[in-house]
């Protein structure tokens, strides 16, 4: 046992976790696709770990643009201008869609719903907030309460004013739809039924996942965003949306929201802008939310906001991704070997149910029936009840493979650059693994 892990056992407190039962593995050095443990052994990273290494593992470009900042100028309060965080600012709005020219920085994803819910209520005058029960949007207290998966049960309180409705998931559909457009339409007509129920005059924000991340990497229909931006118009009610896990190429577009040519009032951003190699998030802010506070005060800031380091990596980060065509490659992987790939895994292996995504985000439902679609493992599953998933995790780290599992899914979130090669390894090693989990279906 090694002193690294021994320091992590005996003083580290880990996210998420009954610190006695874990055992964390050791990483001791990355590369593009791969990370190595302290004895050297290999792994395929088929996580970006948790989906934010959207340019791989120590791309060199990114590396020598922090450590140029760093001899240069490590930090400076938000207060004061800086030349890297105002580059940052102009490739991230120069990439949005227009009408959204201002960017308030800040250290992740959690910290920038937050505070885009709180320009969403000062700019309305109004206080509820509205998001699926199927999302993730942080840890802090409005973004767990807005969190709509099991974590937010133990935070339930800490926040007021949020409330849940189902979005659109049509392989599991809450609406009994039978197509992914009567999904859409019958999704719609809920959230509808449930603006009206909370009262329009009320809400100040529907906040969205593009393409739910943990929760599933559910594409939604192709109306179905448009439909939301009419509601929103229709009532006054700001949009937000959440591209935190699908932005920067992740879905094959610089902002997941390109798919639909949909423009929200506010879009927050983290993860990829600089693959996570500095903790970095942000907001993106349409020109009339913005004027909300030309003359009055933001009651709101960070003291690491546009930290130099983040934005020195965010900005080579943009620029690799341009002069390297890392985003329509994420979109040619994705249609032309993952998506085909997963698809035939499909074909040969019962216990894939759906097979769904875009660019380099994907997910495969897992059941035990395809006729009825039991999931593989019950909702929330833990012990015994999650052993198959407990066991697709152990047999892909033994044959070198890092996967995503959450509930019974599998989600397949490669790093942008990732060559086909690497994904047709990948592929092979889950068609292994998911060789001894078809006992489970019948």
């Amino acid at each position: 046992m090694s002193r690294t892990y021994e320091l992590d056992r005996a003083h580290v407190f880990h996210s998420w976790s009954a610190q006695t039962l874990i055992k964390p593995m050791v990483i001791d050095g990355a590369k593009g696709s791969y990370v190595w443990d302290e004895e050297g052994t290999r792994y395929l990273d088929f996580t970006s770990q948790l989906v934010f290494t959207n340019i791989g593992h120590q791309h060199p470009k990114v590396v020598a643009a922090i450590q140029e900042q760093a001899a240069r100028l490590c930090t400076v309060a938000p207060a004061f201008a800086n030349d890297v965080r105002s580059e940052a600012a102009r490739l991230i709005v120069e990439r949005a869609p227009e009408g959204l020219n201002k960017v308030f920085f800040t250290n992740g994803g959690a910290d920038a719903n937050e505070n885009a819910v709180r320009m969403a209520r000062l700019h309305t005058g109004r206080r509820k907030v509205l998001t699926t029960y199927r999302s993730y949007h942080g840890n802090t207290a409005t973004a767990i309460q807005m969190t709509g998966d099991p974590r937010r049960w133990p935070n339930d309180g800490i926040a007021t004013d949020v409330h849940h409705f189902f979005g659109p998931y049509a392989y599991r559909s809450p609406f009994w739809s039978s197509s992914e457009e009567e999904e859409g339409v019958r999704a719609l007509e809920h959230l509808e039924a449930t603006i009206q129920l909370e009262g329009p005059s009320t809400i100040a924000a529907i906040v969205l996942e593009t393409i739910p991340g943990t929760a599933g990497i559910l594409v939604p229909p192709g109306s179905y965003l448009a439909g939301v931006r009419e509601l929103c118009d229709r009532y006054g009610i700001v949009f937000i949306a959440d591209e935190v896990m699908a932005g920067f190429g992740r879905a094959g577009e610089w902002f997941a929201v390109d798919h639909w040519g949909v423009t929200p009032d506010l879009i927050t951003f983290a993860k990829g802008v600089n693959s996570g190699y500095v903790p970095m998030g942000g907001v993106i802010i349409s020109d009339e939310i913005a004027a909300t506070f030309a003359e009055r005060p933001f009651p709101g800031g960070l003291t690491y906001s546009g930290h130099p380091l983040a934005a020195a990596a965010a900005v080579a980060t943009i620029n690799a991704m341009a002069d390297e065509g890392i985003v329509s490659h994420a979109a040619a992987v994705g249609e032309d070997v993952i998506g085909p790939g997963l698809r035939e895994l499909a074909s040969r292996h019962p216990v894939i149910g759906e097979v769904r995504g875009l660019g380099v985000f994907w997910a495969l439902d897992l059941v035990r029936d395809r006729s009825t679609r039991e999931p593989l493992v019950p909702f929330n599953a833990a012990g015994p009840d999650n052993a198959p998933m407990a066991e697709l995790l152990t047999e892909t780290k033994k044959r070198g493979l890092i996967p995503f599992v959450n509930m019974n899914r599998m989600h397949v979130v490669p790093p942008c650059t990732i060559s086909e090669g690497e994904v047709k390894e990948g592929l092979a090693i889950l068609d292994e693994v998911f060789t001894l989990l078809d006992r489970f279906a019948v």
